[in-house]
């Protein structure tokens, strides 16, 4: 359970008592903290400073999901993923979802519901990334960034859930939405709709 309540958790928090940018890129920010630990001892943290970002679901009308392959540079690697993207300054979330799944995959969606937030790598960034599902698709053009290269593919449930079973899909906020959708499927957990 995520709590920020000081006086339950004094025992765990640790406060910022120093801080130092050690990278200042066009994307992230990296600093090293130095901290006093809950026991009166200090340490450094280092951690990724992250605009945040979103994630949609994109189920076509058949049931089948939209999924993008994309070469990830760190990874050395092509990844199975569902479509995402970093928010603006000041964007609208929703509107950032309807953005990328634009631009990255073509559809547009008629229908969208909130899932809920995804902390990926919460040991080293401050990254959340919202997770939204879409239907109701229909299939326009993509409009990717410069340098960006993605392979937009369809697959049945059954196909997505036995990749995230085997290892084909190992990225942290695909599998997030593997639990959303796994859920939502099978009636446990609810959407509230918004055209």
């Amino acid at each position: 359970m995520q709590s920020r309540n000081d006086e339950v958790d004094h025992h765990l928090i640790e406060k910022k008592v120093g801080s130092a940018e050690i990278l200042k890129g066009n994307f992230l920010h990296a600093y090293r903290d130095t901290v006093l630990l809950p026991n009166g001892a200090q340490t450094t943290r280092e951690y990724v400073v992250h605009p945040g970002a979103v994630m949609i679901i994109p189920l076509l009308d058949n049931g089948d999901l939209v999924l993008e392959r994309q070469y990830r540079y760190p990874m050395q690697a092509v990844m199975v993923e569902f479509p995402a993207g970093k928010l603006e300054p000041g964007e609208d979330r929703l509107v950032c979802a309807k953005r990328e799944l634009l631009e990255e995959t073509g559809y547009s969606a008629t229908h969208w519901a909130r899932a809920g937030i995804c902390h990926p790598v919460i040991s080293y960034s401050t990254e959340l990334i919202e997770i939204w599902f879409a239907k109701g698709l229909s299939l326009g053009k993509t409009s990717l960034d410069e340098g960006e290269f993605v392979e937009v593919i369809q697959t049945p449930c059954s196909n997505f859930f036995e990749w995230c079973r085997d290892g084909t899909i190992t990225d942290a906020k695909t599998l997030a939405g593997a639990l959303w959708l796994q859920n939502w499927l099978s009636g446990a957990w609810h959407l509230n709709w918004v055209k």
